[in-house]
């Protein structure tokens, strides 16, 4: 390699030809070669890597692939020597040859000692920056992580508390009810109940259908009422423990005198006792299992959410990771908040799921945030052509065109610390544009909000 090879090279504007001299005597030529890697992420960034012709592909590895992040095809484009500054400093992602070339590999330490003779300031200020860096960054993202995880992990546990709760106390009272039901049959014992009264009790006790009724509360109030007032009459002392679950099941008055005259008088309390069990017991199995039942929804839906044991380039249900994300945030989107439905049947598209649901989060959250706790979310799906449409509306007092027109910078934000997801909008249009080949826009009035995401349904090969 000679020096007229870097002198076109925009990265060396401004360095003498014996200085690009001393850099190719403390470098080395390494031809690229499709297919070859040249580093490895995660590994110490001991050399620095100056692309002078080819194509370089940078690959991080994300779940259980590679992801392709970037690709250096520009000549001067470079990467790593970060331990020239940083003993810590590492490979960011692995560089893997996609055509024929050559780069520039210059040591780490080399790299330092020609900077600190060339532009001491500059090395000074560089060693400063790294330093600084690093440090604001790992607490800024240790904290962001923690603020993040805090929020969906509350929300998560908001959402499993209800069933879990409810599950939690129909157990309990089911157990109550299995004594007062054992208790009851050994009344019915002791009293001497024939086998076929027994018998004839049980077969009234089929007639009822519990799931079949369809009462309103008021009306099952006024049929506990009359059952317990017919209980008393008959010296029954427990009518309104025995009531409520036979008048909860459908049984009528009527039922009661036919089953008064099946059982004396000594049995028709634990009689009517046990029948009103076995209802109650029913029941309370029946809350457990639809509490149970909620929670092993939301695991499915966190687990789906979070794309966990999935490839990260796959058939992605749009639709499906809606649901999810509006799971994970369902804690937020009680009492004022109306959630709309406009979905249409969408194709499966080729997209990286976990960071999609992540901008699906962003983007419904910001929204719930702009309506202050009250207002109607719409989210309407539909496909056009060869792409996907998104389309998130809030009914909140809208941007101003200041903030709409800066909405997707860096770092750009106007909520309070603390507050959000902290996934800011310029890595969710990142996420979009750069890694779906899709687009997402704004459009702001007063009273609307819309945020509209178009992504392709097939990926171009090789992103």
């Amino acid at each position: 390699m000679r020096v007229d090879d870097l002198r076109g090279l925009g990265l060396f504007a401004g360095l003498s030809d014996a200085q690009l001299g001393e850099l190719l005597e403390g470098g080395t030529e390494v031809r690229i070669e499709p297919g070859v890697r040249l580093f490895t992420e995660g590994e110490h960034a001991d050399y620095w890597w100056v692309l002078v012709d080819g194509a370089i592909d940078l690959s991080r590895h994300v779940g259980r692939e590679d992801t392709v992040v970037g690709r250096m095809d520009v000549p001067g484009r470079w990467a790593g020597g970060f331990r020239a500054w940083d003993e810590r400093g590492i490979y960011l992602a692995s560089g893997r040859g996609v055509t024929d070339g050559r780069v520039l590999r210059v040591p780490a330490d080399v790299l330092r000692t020609l900077t600190d003779s060339w532009f001491p300031l500059g090395g000074h200020l560089i060693n400063g920056v790294y330093g600084t860096a690093r440090s604001i960054e790992a607490t800024a993202r240790q904290r962001q992580s923690l603020v993040t995880l805090g929020t969906l992990a509350a929300g998560l546990a908001h959402e499993i508390n209800n069933p879990a709760a409810a599950a939690t106390r129909a157990a309990d009272a089911l157990e109550s009810v299995c004594q007062t039901l054992i208790s009851s049959l050994d009344r019915l014992a002791q009293g001497e109940i024939s086998a076929p009264q027994l018998t004839a009790l049980d077969k009234l006790r089929r007639e009822i259908k519990p799931a079949a009724v369809g009462l309103d509360p008021l009306d099952i109030a006024d049929q506990e009422n009359a059952m317990a007032t017919w209980l008393g009459r008959h010296g029954i002392e427990r009518d309104w423990v025995i009531a409520q679950p036979l008048a909860a099941a459908g049984v009528d008055v009527a039922w009661c005198e036919r089953a008064a005259a099946v059982l004396d008088e000594d049995n028709l309390e634990p009689g009517l006792d046990w029948v009103a069990s076995t209802f109650a017991a029913t029941t309370l199995l029946s809350e457990v299992k639809v509490s149970t039942r909620r929670i092993s929804e939301l695991v499915a839906a966190v687990r789906s959410y979070s794309q966990m044991d999935r490839a990260s380039l796959q058939p992605t249900d749009v639709t499906e990771g809606l649901e999810n994300t509006l799971i994970m945030l369902g804690h937020k989107l009680r009492d004022g908040i109306e959630v709309v439905r406009d979905y249409t049947d969408l194709p499966r598209i080729e997209a990286y799921t976990g960071e999609l649901n992540q901008v699906w989060t962003n983007l419904i959250d910001n929204a719930v945030d702009a309506m202050h706790g009250a207002g109607t979310l719409q989210i309407t799906t539909r496909a056009k052509g060869t792409d996907v449409i998104v389309e998130i509306t809030d009914t909140g007092e809208g941007m101003a065109p200041e903030v709409a027109a800066r909405a997707f910078e860096a770092f750009y934000t106007t909520k309070d610390v603390g507050k959000g997801t902290g996934l800011g909008l310029d890595i969710a249009q990142r996420i979009i544009v750069e890694r779906h080949s899709g687009t997402i826009t704004i459009n702001s009035t007063p009273g609307q909000t819309t945020l509209r995401v178009q992504i392709p349904i097939r990926q171009e090969s090789g992103r």
